[in-house]
Order: structure tokens, then C-alpha cells, then sequence
């Protein structure tokens, strides 16, 4: 794994994730012919019939983009005077009922209804806080937090201040801010500079001086810290990420580390958490919803491709064989095809 997120020598020139809008690279596309109509009389014929047709709940579901799941959710409420989510809610169940109720919510809700089962119940899930705050771009933080504010009454940064401490909490909360730089320029002589400011406060050093990497690593714009990472390994012989995992620990290593990985490239760091999530004891199915639903409109052939790579095995083959029934069948859709 280490020497997939070693070379830096194509870093500069490929396309960054963070700063992502388009949807070319999604699985899921709008459908054409689209008639929320229609398929609210499937969906109800498929909940309120004897048993619930599940293969209809994933045909119907994972072949519409989110707006016009959307539309759905509005024309279903107003045929049968109940919502759709609650109707999925009364009707599956497990993890099937958590996928398909993420597929009817807008994204930006939906991310922050994880961040808030992170930080609701007992201990704070730090690893999701981690994936969502490295992963998204300024725009998508700023729409998890108008979500955060519009559901709960209050700041997410409010809340999370409450929920983590030390150094993790300083980083996270500014990454939480959705303020770090978007330019496209890279100042060649400044990324000098922050690796030798880096070097300095890390492996040149007795203790290591976190506020330094917190700054840099949160403010700086992806183009720049690409440039950033490369110089650092010129100066010193190593990765920034070997250094970050030489002088730092816990929490604040985790985070830090899922930035310099987001740095480099979202698809890959999602498809490395998406093969975490499928191996040792049992599945987490929680990752694999979040990710696989959040990227399908993004860029999940990007994943794809980056999973394939790392993996030497398909995201598709994977999902297969580590998940089953309905559940299993609509990740697939997600997935797309085999690679």
C-alpha cells in the first residue's frame, strides 16, 4: 500500500477530487424518459402488496440520479399522504433500509446525518468524521453545514467542538470550515518554504510542532500541496505521510494522513477505506453504504479504476463476495459493472 501513495511523480498533473463538480465520472446517471409518476406507482405496489418486491425497491432506486429521486419522494407524499422514508423505514430493514433510505436523501443531508450518528451514542466515531471532513470539497462542506444548522438548530462546528479535543479537534475544526484556498496557481518557492517549514517542526526536531502541519495541510490549496508533498521528499528522503506516521499518533496521525491521501487522490483513499471496510471480521457495512451511495454521482469510476489498482481485484467482484441479498444486489447497481 505504502508505494501506491509514495509516487508522487504523476501527482501534478492529475485532476483533484476536492474540487470536483462534475458528474462524468458517476455510475448513476438521470434517467431519460424520467416519470416520478410512474414510478411512485411501483414503489407503492412494491411496499404495500403482500411481502415487499424488494428487486423493484433497487430497480426503481438505483436507476434514478438523486434529483429525481427527489421528485420522487415529493409525488410519492403526495399519492399516499405519507413520506417515502418513512414507508422504506416501516418496510425494510437492516442495512438494506439504511441504503435505501441514503439513496432518497439529498447528499448534503445525508452526510450530515452521519456526522451526526458520529458524534451521537456513546464515544465519538472519529474515523467517519475523518473520511467526510478529508474527502469533501469547500462547497460540499459548506451544504453539510447549511444542512447541520437547518436539521439540529444548531452549528456543526458547535457541536463538534463538544464531541473531540486536542490537536484532532483544532484540525478538524478547521477543516469543518470549508475555507481552505481553491486557487489553481502554485507558488513554487512557497512550497519550498512549507517543506522546509514541515521538515523543521517534524523529523528535523526533538517533539514535533503539530500546529505547523495543522496549518499547512488545512489551508493550502490541493495544486499547492501537491507541490508541496514533492518538495518535501526532495528535502527529505521521505514522504510527508511516512513522516506524519514516524512522529504522530492516533487521531490526529489518522487525519492527517487521510488529507496527505486526499491530496493525492479522493478515489484512491475512498477505495482503500472501501477495501478496510470489506476485510477482517465481518463488513462494515456503514462505509460501504456512505461511500458507494455519496460517490455513485461523482466519481465512482474513479474508485473503480483506483480499487482495481491498489487491490489487483474489482470493487465489483469484492462487493459480491462480501455482501448479500438485496443489499448486496444494490450496491452492485452502484458499483456499475465488473473490472
Amino acid at each position: 500500500m505504502a508505494n501506491v501513495w509514495g509516487d508522487l511523480d504523476l501527482l501534478l498533473d492529475s485532476p483533484s477530487s476536492l474540487t470536483l463538480t462534475s458528474t462524468a465520472r458517476g455510475t448513476i446517471k438521470e434517467k431519460a424518459g424520467f416519470k416520478a409518476a410512474e414510478d411512485v406507482v411501483a414503489l407503492r405496489k412494491a411496499i404495500e402488496g403482500i411481502g415487499t418486491t424488494e428487486k423493484t425497491l433497487v430497480e426503481v432506486l438505483t436507476g434514478r440520479s438523486n434529483a429525481q429521486r427527489q421528485l420522487i419522494c415529493k409525488a410519492y407524499q403526495e399519492a399516499a399522504n405519507r413520506t417515502l422514508v418513512d414507508d422504506l423505514k416501516g418496510d425494510t430493514h437492516g442495512d438494506f433500509e439504511d441504503l435505501l433510505v441514503a439513496l432518497v436523501t439529498p447528499p448534503a443531508l445525508f452526510d450530515c446525518h452521519e456526522v451526526i450518528r458520529a458524534i451521537k451514542g456513546p464515544g465519538t466515531t472519529e474515523a467517519t468524521l475523518t473520511e467526510i471532513f478529508a474527502s469533501r470539497s469547500n462547497k460540499q462542506i459548506k451544504a453539510l453545514s447549511d444542512a447541520y444548522l437547518a436539521e439540529t438548530g444548531r452549528s456543526m462546528t458547535h457541536d463538534l467542538k463538544s464531541e473531540v479535543s486536542g490537536d484532532y479537534a483544532t484540525t478538524l475544526l478547521i477543516l469543518a470550515e470549508g475555507k481552505r484556498d481553491e486557487s489553481t496557481n502554485v507558488d513554487t518557492a512557497k512550497a519550498k518554504a512549507d517543506a522546509k517549514a514541515l521538515y523543521e517542526a517534524g523529523e528535523k526536531k526533538w517533539g514535533t510542532d503539530e500546529s505547523k502541519f495543522i496549518d499547512i495541510l488545512c489551508h493550502r490549496s490541493v495544486p499547492q500541496l501537491r507541490q508541496t508533498l514533492v518538495e518535501y521528499k526532495a528535502l527529505s528522503n521521505k514522504t510527508l505521510q511516512e513522516s506524519i506516521e514516524r512522529e504522530m499518533s492516533g487521531n490526529l496521525e489518522d487525519l492527517l494522513v487521510a488529507i496527505v491521501k486526499c491530496v493525492k487522490s479522493v478515489p484512491a483513499y475512498l477505495a482503500e477505506r472501501l477495501f478496510k471496510s470489506t476485510k477482517g471480521v465481518g463488513t462494515t457495512e456503514s462505509i460501504l453504504t456512505r461511500i458507494m451511495v455519496g460517490r455513485s454521482e461523482m466519481d465512482m469510476l474513479d474508485i473503480r479504476a483506483e480499487f482495481k489498482k491498489l487491490f489487483g481485484c474489482s470493487l465489483y467482484s469484492t462487493i459480491k463476495s462480501e455482501t448479500a441479498g438485496s443489499y448486496g444486489q444494490a450496491l452492485l447497481k452502484l458499483c456499475g459493472e465488473d473490472d
